[in-house]
C-alpha cells in the first residue's frame, strides 16, 4: 500500500488510525456481525454511535446545554437556504461576503427575504478580510451571516465580527474542530464534515434552542426544519449513519491527540512551514495578505498558468496529491487539515524548493 499526501479541499485526508479501525469493523462492528453501513439507524448498536459521537463532540467544542447538537444531510449547500428558512423570522439579514461559499449562501438568502450584504472583499478577488468592527448592522436583522475560513481564497476571521447584538450564524466548515472555539459567540455554526472530520454527505450544526422556531413553520418543508430535526435528536429519517460513525471516531482521535488546543498548535507549526517557505521564495507567491491567513487552506501562484500547470503535474508524479486551486481561481491551494501530518507540508516545501532551484 502506497499512501500519498493527499491536499485536498474536500473530500480531504483522514487520519489513518481512523481508516484503519474503520477497516477492521468493516465486516462486523463490535461483534454484532454486520456492517455500520448495513444497521437500522433503529438500533441499540447505532442509538449507542451517534449519542457517543454527541457527547464527545460536546465535550471537544464544550458545548453548553442550552445549544442542539444536529447531524444534518444535505451538504453546506442546503445550509444556505436552511438558515434563512428557519431564522429569518422579521425576513432581514445581513450577510458578510469574503468568498465563493458565503457570496452563494447571500445569494440564497435572497430567495427568502430581505438579505444585505453589509461588508464584503469581492473588491480584491477576496485576498483578504474586511473591517468588522462596526458595520452597518439593521436593527431588525434576524441574525448576521459569515464564512468563517473561506476554502477557495485562503482567508479566515482572526476575530469575529461586531454584530451588535445579533445572532452570529457562521459556516465553519474547513476550519471546523481545528482550534477551539468559543460557542457561546455564536447563534449557530455549523460544517460540512468532509473537511477536516469525516466523509462527505454531512453536515454538523450547533445551533442555539431559543434560536430553533418553537412552532411548525408555515411554507418550509417538514425535513428543512431545524425543530424536525432538534425534535427527533436527528433520527427524524434515516441519517448519514456511516459518516455519523466515521465522524464519532475522528472525535476520539482528536481527544486522544489531546484535544483542540493541541490541534491548533499543530496546524499554527505546519502552516508557518509554508508560509514561512512562501514569503522567502521569489517563485512562488501566496495570494492572501498575512494578518488574514487560513490555518486550514493555503493558496499560490508563481505568476505564470503555464508553470502552475506544470508544478501541479510534476507534484502530481511524486506523490502530492489535489495542488491545483479552485476553478474560479486558479494557480494552486494545499489544504492542510487536521490529519494531514507535519511530514506531509515538510516534503511539499521541499520539493517546492527543488521546483524553484530548476526553473530560477
Amino acid at each position: 500500500m502506497k499512501r500519498v499526501y493527499n491536499f485536498s479541499a474536500g473530500p480531504a485526508v483522514l487520519p489513518e488510525e481512523v481508516l484503519k479501525e474503520a477497516a477492521e469493523e468493516m465486516l462486523d462492528y463490535r461483534g454484532c456481525g454486520m456492517s455500520v453501513m448495513e444497521m437500522s439507524h433503529r438500533s441499540k448498536m447505532f442509538d449507542q454511535i451517534i449519542k457517543e459521537a454527541e457527547a464527545d463532540i460536546r465535550d471537544l467544542m464544550n458545548i453548553p446545554d442550552n445549544y442542539k447538537v444536529l447531524f444534518l444531510q444535505g451538504g453546506g449547500s442546503l445550509q444556505f437556504a436552511m438558515v434563512p428558512m428557519n431564522l429569518m423570522k422579521n425576513g432581514k439579514a445581513d450577510y458578510i461576503v469574503t468568498g465563493q461559499w458565503a457570496k452563494k449562501a447571500f445569494k440564497e438568502a435572497q430567495k427568502f427575504g430581505d438579505a444585505k450584504c453589509i461588508a464584503s472583499s469581492e473588491d480584491k478577488t477576496f485576498s483578504y478580510i474586511p473591517d468588522c468592527s462596526d458595520l452597518p448592522v439593521r436593527e431588525d436583522a434576524d441574525y448576521v451571516y459569515i464564512c468563517e475560513n473561506n476554502t477557495i481564497y485562503g482567508t479566515k476571521y482572526k476575530k469575529l465580527p461586531n454584530t451588535k447584538g445579533k445572532p452570529l450564524v457562521a459556516d465553519l466548515s474547513s476550519c471546523f474542530l481545528s482550534e477551539p472555539v468559543d460557542v457561546t459567540k455564536y447563534g449557530m455554526l455549523w460544517g460540512g464534515v468532509q473537511k477536516n472530520v469525516g466523509p462527505a454527505g454531512l453536515v454538523i450544526a450547533i445551533i442555539r434552542e431559543d434560536l430553533i422556531p418553537q412552532e411548525e413553520l408555515p411554507g418550509v418543508p417538514t425535513m428543512l426544519q431545524y425543530k424536525t430535526q432538534a425534535d427527533a435528536a436527528s433520527l427524524y429519517n434515516t441519517p448519514n449513519c456511516y459518516a455519523i460513525y466515521i465522524c464519532g471516531k475522528v472525535f476520539k482521535w482528536l481527544k486522544k491527540m489531546g484535544g483542540l488546543e493541541v490541534m491548533k498548535e499543530r496546524n499554527e507549526k505546519k502552516a508557518k512551514i509554508l508560509y514561512d517557505y512562501l514569503d522567502s521564495s521569489k517563485l512562488f507567491k501566496g495570494t492572501v495578505v498575512p494578518e488574514d491567513r487560513s490555518l486550514m487552506n493555503v493558496p499560490f501562484v508563481t505568476g505564470s498558468k503555464e508553470l502552475d500547470a506544470e508544478f501541479v503535474a510534476e507534484a502530481q508524479k511524486a506523490g502530492f496529491e489535489n495542488l491545483k486551486g479552485h476553478r474560479t481561481v486558479g494557480g494552486m491551494r494545499a489544504s492542510i487539515y487536521n490529519a494531514m501530518p507535519i511530514e506531509g507540508v515538510e516534503a511539499l516545501v521541499a520539493f517546492m524548493k527543488d521546483f524553484e532551484e530548476k526553473h530560477q
